[in-house]
């Protein structure tokens, strides 16, 4: 597995060792083991799976503490832009973004730490989407940003004009008048 670091430290992109020959190709999507080594010791404890057509927008999800998730995702069909939001209050990279694809072509993979909101647009017909969590879902401690937040920046690279999205992600806040409770200087893995 390849680890390649982003602008934001903790945000991750993994890249697995592909096997190819005229039968097809191989690879470990998930070893806990290589996880632990080049990450971080996680135990995830939830596997979550969404099918999506082309223009769906899903997010900016996250959960409040003391329920806030680590999440590894992919795309094992089509393709998406993931996106993780830094909104750790004191962060030298509060409300920046980065962006990924993720695709059934390149297999990479996505870390999003704990103090970051999470989403992703659908680029191709149809997507199917995976996440492992390392908390359970707590609805209770459900929080959310609006995805057109013009204050993010971020290019869904869907014209709004195609964009699907939930009753709920279209009622959520922007990011400043949301009062995430993750503090930077707080040790969100102890």
């Amino acid at each position: 597995m390849n680890i390649i670091p982003t602008s934001i430290s903790g945000v991750l992109i993994l890249e697995p060792r592909i096997f190819e020959d005229s039968r097809g190709y191989f690879f470990e999507s998930f070893s806990q083991r290589e996880f632990d080594e080049k990450v971080m010791p996680i135990r995830f404890v939830q596997d979550n799976e969404s099918m999506s057509s082309y223009g769906v927008m899903r997010g900016l999800h996250y959960q409040r503490m003391p329920y806030t998730q680590s999440k590894l995702v992919r795309c094992v069909r089509g393709k998406v832009l993931d996106v993780a939001v830094d909104i750790r209050k004191g962060s030298p990279t509060f409300g920046q973004h980065v962006a990924v694809e993720l695709s059934e072509d390149n297999h990479r993979q996505f870390f999003i730490p704990k103090g970051f909101a999470h989403g992703f647009s659908v680029l191709s017909e149809t997507a199917i989407f995976q996440y492992k969590c390392d908390a359970f879902y707590a609805p209770q401690s459900e929080g959310g940003i609006q995805l057109i937040d013009p204050d993010l920046g971020i290019d869904w690279r869907i014209p709004l004009d195609k964009a699907i999205l939930s009753d709920k992600d279209v009622v959520r806040k922007r990011l400043s008048e949301v009062e995430p409770d993750f503090d930077y200087k707080e040790n969100l893995y102890q």
